[in-house]
């Protein structure tokens, strides 16, 4: 053999020894190294859980009354392990179940696509479970297909028609409470990401119908409870060979909320017809909400917004068609908890606090002329004219503006005017804060806003975020509208010029805007109505709540919810007093006298302030009624407002009357308790009773707000 044929064998030689060595090491790494994780992979493919979801629990009004339960439905389903054994993967079987279900072939197999494959549709339409779990096609199915079905089998080979429980969202009394309660919608995967690895038992699966908005969101991991699961081991070829495990379910815990159902109807049917009556006064009218609380405990009685929708269209899931009219309505958002409105004149009450805090009399007459000037700026009563010289007291009874402009601007001046730098007190801002304005009320509902307080600080924060638009604009001299209307090109240049050097300072103007509610102020309602309770009660800013209590499907008290004391107002009790003793004469002899003529003033005195809220543009104020009763002995604070609804007095007034009425029970001038929507004429201070098999004990005859079949309740 040559020298060169024994160096071409070492060299092949030393190769194949270099591929044994690489072989070896891989497989030490994969046996040794990585063995758990790939033995735990080989596992994890032999194994597969099938998952049915619990019983979802009840919400319930404090009454006892399901807001929301759950009703039976016959589902159908395939079985796509069995659907595979039939001939061209069960495409006949299909067929003829779309006929009888009324629905295409396709719509049915593209049901059955697991999510993500190739050509599967988006969740929820596409099949998001196990491979081993029968998927359900159709809900609501009529008994009668539904027995031919099961008749015969052998024509629906791995279909099945079986009960099953969906969620009802009708509830007594045609309660539509939607944004409070919410509604269900599939998992994301997302959802599923964020899990991580976790192999809990009650671990959100791919399934699941969880809580979307409202209650149901808020509180979905107690209401969801846990799922039953079948532990399955197959073989590889996908043949079930053994069953694991088996895990019960455990159904969802009750929600007691603090709602009262004949109340919320009441209230809802009120708003309705608030907006209404603004729309035959002429104006828009087209959007509102309404907020009833108890004082006591900041116990959220009843809450509405328009306008509203169906959540039992989520049910099973929404059509496009169906999401994008939610949308263009604008009714999934709650005005009560998330729209933002300027207060108005019923923000006077923040502005007579700072005033009586920075040591301004509160018993002093003032001057209420028809109008003051202030350079260029005329700044005018609205719902009032000129009345001389008026005590406080009387400024609010009228809502005199002019007088509360006086107020602002010695407190203005005082604080450095002019002069004035970033850190000089703003006393008006402070005050709002303390009522808790600028911040979220805390109510156990998401998605809620803060809303903004209008001062110092919001000055500064908003030039930080614009100055860099307001320079740039100043420069640029707004070249495309200059070709058009060089006036308007020159105003927007010079206002922008003046923003971008000083727009952090919180001029005259500005701080005569905020002492009525409007300029920069924005609130929500809910939190209105907490600011009006907290003068009613002496001064505790409580926490909003919707739920007072959490109970087993057994009727066991899982978990009672106190009253949560958010702050305190740091005023003088006088200052309280003062107020107290000024908002009942609103009533009886100011702005929101007219809807209360008639009203059993002597017997249940109603405190209240009167709101008209400027809206920039060609746009018509908005309406507020804010109001606690009985102003001697307060109990419920109820705020409604109306979009583009014209005056407070007008509108919204003559509905909260018709809500103090139901809540007392006034027939004329006649009051008698036992005629309040309320059981018992007051808020129930016990929880519902639940019997052994889930279903609450509900109020009798005409308070249980069921409907026989005769049609009286």
């Amino acid at each position: 053999m040559s020298e060169r044929s024994n160096l071409r064998l070492i060299i092949l030689g030393i190769l194949i020894f270099s591929l044994f060595a690489t072989l070896l090491s891989r497989l030490f790494y994969l046996q040794v190294m990585e063995g758990d994780e790939y033995r735990s992979a080989a596992v994890n493919n032999t194994v597969r859980e099938v998952v049915e979801p619990a019983v979802r629990g009840l919400i319930l009004d404090q009454a006892g009354r399901p807001l929301v339960s759950n009703r039976t439905s016959i589902v159908v389903t395939i079985d796509r392990q069995e659907l595979k054994q039939q001939a061209k993967d069960g495409d006949e079987v299909i067929t003829r179940l779309a006929k009888i279900l009324d629905m295409t072939p396709e719509s049915i197999s593209e049901r059955l696509l697991p999510c993500g494959t190739e050509g599967a549709p988006k969740p929820p339409v596409c099949w998001n479970g196990s491979t081993y779990q029968a998927v359900p096609v159709a809900t609501d199915v009529d008994p009668q297909t539904a027995l031919t079905i099961m008749e015969k089998r052998s024509e629906f080979a791995g279909v099945t028609a079986k009960l099953t429980a969906v969620r009802e969202y009708s509830g007594p009394f045609d309660v539509n409470a939607a944004h409070i309660l919410g509604y269900l919608g599939p998992v994301t995967e997302e959802q599923i990401t964020e899990q991580g690895d976790s192999d809990s038992y009650d671990r959100l699966r791919r399934t699941d119908s969880i809580g979307r908005s409202g209650l149901e969101q808020n509180y979905d991991t107690l209401l969801r409870g846990k799922p039953s699961v079948t532990t399955l081991e197959v073989d590889t070829s996908g043949q079930v060979t053994n069953t694991l495990e088996q895990k019960p379910a455990v159904s969802g815990d009750y929600l007691v909320s603090t709602i009262d159902a004949k109340l919320q109807s009441v209230v809802e049917k009120q708003l309705v017809a608030a907006v209404q009556r603004a729309q035959r006064q002429g104006y828009p009218g087209d959007s509102g909400a309404a907020v009833v609380v108890d004082v006591r405990n900041g116990a959220v009685l009843a809450m509405a917004s328009y306008p509203t929708y169906d959540p039992g269209i989520w049910v099973g899931g929404v059509t496009q068609k169906q999401y994008k009219s939610l949308i263009k309505s604008d009714s999934l958002s709650s005005n009560a908890t998330q729209g933002l409105f300027a207060p108005g004149s019923t923000y006077k009450i923040v502005s007579t606090a700072a005033a009586g805090k920075e040591g301004y009399s509160l018993y002093s007459n003032y001057s209420c002329p028809k109008e003051v000037n202030l350079g260029t700026q005329v700044f005018r009563n609205f719902e009032s004219s000129a009345y001389g010289r008026i005590s406080l007291a009387r400024a609010l009874e009228v809502s005199c503006n002019t007088v509360f402009y006086g107020l602002a601007d010695r407190m203005w001046n005082a604080a450095g005017g002019s002069d004035a730098n970033r850190d000089s007190p703003d006393p008006i801002a402070d005050a709002a804060q303390m009522f808790g304005f600028g911040t979220p009320t805390g109510i156990d509902i998401p998605g809620e806003s803060a809303g903004r307080v209008a001062g110092r600080a919001f000055k500064v924060q908003n030039w930080e975020a614009k100055r860099d638009t307001w320079c740039a604009n100043a420069i640029s001299g707004y070249p495309e509208t200059r070709k058009t209307d060089p006036e308007t090109a020159d105003f927007y240049t010079a206002l922008d010029k003046e923003n971008c050097a000083d727009g952090f300072r919180w001029r005259e103007g500005d701080a005569l805007n905020a002492s009525i509610g409007q300029g920069d102020t924005v609130v929500t309602p809910i939190q209105l109505a907490m600011a009006y309770a907290a003068i009613a009660n002496g001064g505790t800013v409580y926490e909003p709540r919707l739920v007072k209590a959490v109970m087993s499907a057994d009727g066991t008290v899982v978990e009672r919810i106190a009253p949560t004391e958010k702050s305190t107002l740091d005023l003088p009790k006088s200052t309280i007093k003062f107020l107290q003793n000024s908002l009942p004469g609103v009533t009886t002899d100011g702005s929101g006298k007219t809807p209360f003529i008639g009203f059993p003033l002597n017997q249940i005195p109603v405190a209240s302030k009167t709101g008209s809220a400027q809206v920039t543009g060609d746009k018509v104020s908005t309406s507020w009624f804010a109001s606690y009763a009985p102003a001697n002995k307060p109990r419920y604070a109820i705020v409604m407002m109306v979009t583009q609804g014209g005056t407070g007095s007008k509108t919204s007034g003559p509905s909260v009357r018709k809500i103090y009425e139901e809540l007392f029970g006034v027939n004329g001038t006649t009051v008698n308790p036992n005629k309040s929507v309320l059981v018992g004429g007051a808020p129930s201070k016990s929880l519902p009773v639940i019997r052994p098999d889930g279903t609450p004990v509900v109020p009798k005859g005409k308070m249980s707000g069921v409907v026989t079949a005769s049609g009286s309740d």
